[in-house]
């Protein structure tokens, strides 16, 4: 299948290509970028990552694809996919969401580029996936990750200790969602 480019004013969503690698890598590996997840990657682990959301973007057409932005070039991603556990809050626990989700390299930080090319698949799960809803989950201490979900107009829903981190300290999570009404936008 034909993967499809979203464009943007000053960000570019597309398909994986093996030069993204090194830098996927060295984003992976930085501590500040895992700063908020449960530990850097190898070189293996960010390859077979990124091979993993390559085959899923073909495969279905859509998910995580590559973010390129402007001074920087390949900067990370942004993308959508199924949870892979049940999200434990009310309301969220009885089917399977849709996730938006972002990680980018530290020179991409603070100048807007998760949310612009994160409305552009918001848009997309809205009219042409038609989902009737799209969640976003991150640790309750990544304030800034949750202002990005704040500026996409996503709303608290809820806090929950993450199945997949148990006894780590990064368990803690919050839970956004698409407002109520957000389908006939």
């Amino acid at each position: 299948m034909t993967v499809r480019t979203f464009e943007g004013l000053r960000v570019r969503l597309r398909a994986w290509r093996d030069d993204d690698l090194p830098a996927f890598a060295a984003l992976n590996a930085a501590p500040e970028v895992m700063r908020w997840l449960k530990a850097p990657l190898s070189r293996d682990d960010s390859d077979a990552m990124a091979r993993r959301m390559a085959d899923r973007l073909r495969s279905q057409g859509w998910g995580h694809y590559a973010l390129e932005v402007p001074a920087v070039g390949f900067a990370g991603f942004v993308g959508l996919s199924t949870p892979a556990f049940t999200i434990p809050v009310p309301g969220f626990d009885t089917e399977p969401q849709l996730e938006i989700g972002w990680r980018l390299a530290r020179a991409a930080w603070g100048q807007g580029y998760a949310t612009e090319a994160a409305q552009l698949l918001l848009d997309f799960a809205r009219d042409e996936l038609k989902r009737a809803r799209i969640v976003s989950f991150t640790t309750t201490g990544n304030v800034k990750s949750q202002a990005v979900m704040q500026r996409l107009g996503l709303q608290h829903a809820g806090d929950f200790a993450h199945p997949n981190l148990a006894g780590h300290p990064l368990q803690p999570h919050r839970l956004f969602c698409t407002p109520p009404g957000w389908t006939s936008t």
